[in-house]
């Protein structure tokens, strides 16, 4: 699961789309309809008796709320829990956050020039950042997961950006595709392609996910990966003291990424949706009682369709069309409520 705690956020990044909403954001100070931390919680218990084993927590900036932390403590064991953060305030909170015990956390970091950074996220907090990543490691937390959205503006930073993860223990890379249909400017967009080619000339190892279909791979430091060896821990996994991980999410355009998702997300309003991409699928959770919990989590797993191949098919000239079977809605009977948000949300998006 993909848990967005709250839509404010500090950045104003150029490529948000805010969890496939569009940009909700009001005012930076807490508002009445983001869900309470009872009501997460509640969520969270409910969400165990269908097995879901992890969920990582989102925003906005999540760390906006002063409850994060009470948040990942009352988590179910059971879970893994991870979070997402545009990092400019973990140098005050890393100490504490690591110690509520997330597994891992994830931090934006689109550049390592602090012009461009400024002018992809519209925020001057490039030196925050980097303090926070030193912060979170300090803390004693271990992979950082470093996120770069890849497009027009960021693509020639990557090969820096896997130098600078490479040469420096404890960091794992992360390349997002940038996603033009539901951010808008597709003339931002850039071939992916070209990057796994020349991350697959670059690295030792070449793996597939099974989440996503995505691929990883492992690059050294020392140019090792050139004389063909393989450099694993003796178990046959690699030795993350001798190479660093790169992955690249590609969902754009991709039916073998769709096929291969198993993301239930919830909005901060405390909406179930099945696919980033589509907000026809919004299920309220109502006050959140464990009943209606349990009814909206089964009605959003049991509705779930890949997003390309199945909700989105090719027409006869090639292009990306709506099937014609989801045109309207809801497989089932949507609610009169449900009516009215995905109306709202649409009308935000305009």
């Amino acid at each position: 699961m993909r848990v967005s705690l709250t839509d404010r956020c500090n950045f104003d990044c150029v490529y948000c789309h805010n969890e496939g909403l569009g940009d909700t954001r009001g005012p930076m100070a807490p508002r009445d309809h983001e869900m309470s931390t009872d009501d997460v919680v509640r969520f969270f218990e409910v969400a165990r008796e269908f097995d879901v084993d992890s969920v990582k927590f989102t925003g906005g900036e999540p760390l906006l709320r002063q409850d994060v932390e009470e948040i990942i403590r009352r988590t179910p064991d059971e879970m893994e829990v991870s979070i997402t953060t545009n990092g400019a305030m973990l140098p005050g909170r890393a100490p504490a956050l690591v110690d509520a015990g997330p597994e891992r956390v994830n931090i934006s970091q689109d550049a390592l020039d602090e012009e461009t950074f400024k002018e992809v996220t519209q925020a001057g907090a490039y030196d925050a950042v980097m303090d926070g990543i030193d912060a979170v490691l300090d803390a004693g937390l271990a992979p950082v997961k470093l996120n770069m959205v890849v497009f027009e503006r960021t693509a020639g930073y990557v090969p820096e950006m896997v130098d600078h993860v490479a040469e420096r223990g404890g960091l794992r890379l992360q390349l997002i595709e940038y996603m033009p249909e539901i951010a808008g400017h597709p003339e931002w967009a850039i071939d992916i392609d070209r990057v796994h080619d020349w991350l697959e000339d670059q690295a030792t190892r070449v793996e597939q996910r099974e989440m996503h279909d995505r691929t990883r791979y492992w690059v050294t430091p020392d140019g090792s990966e050139k004389d063909g060896t393989e450099l694993t821990d003796g178990s046959g996994d690699i030795d993350e003291s001798e190479a660093r991980m790169v992955e690249i999410v590609d969902p754009v355009e991709n039916p073998t990424f769709c096929a291969n998702c198993h993301r239930v997300r919830v909005t901060h309003e405390g909406y179930l949706k099945g696919c980033l991409n589509r907000n026809d699928d919004l299920r309220p959770m109502g006050e959140m009682t464990r009943d209606r919990i349990r009814e909206a989590f089964q009605e959003t797993v049991a509705n779930r369709v890949p997003f390309y191949g199945e909700y989105m098919v090719r027409d006869d000239d090639g292009g990306w069309v709506v099937n014609k079977k989801y045109v309207g809605g809801f497989d089932n009977e949507s609610t009169t409520d449900t009516d009215a948000v995905v109306e709202d949300v649409f009308a935000k998006n305009q």
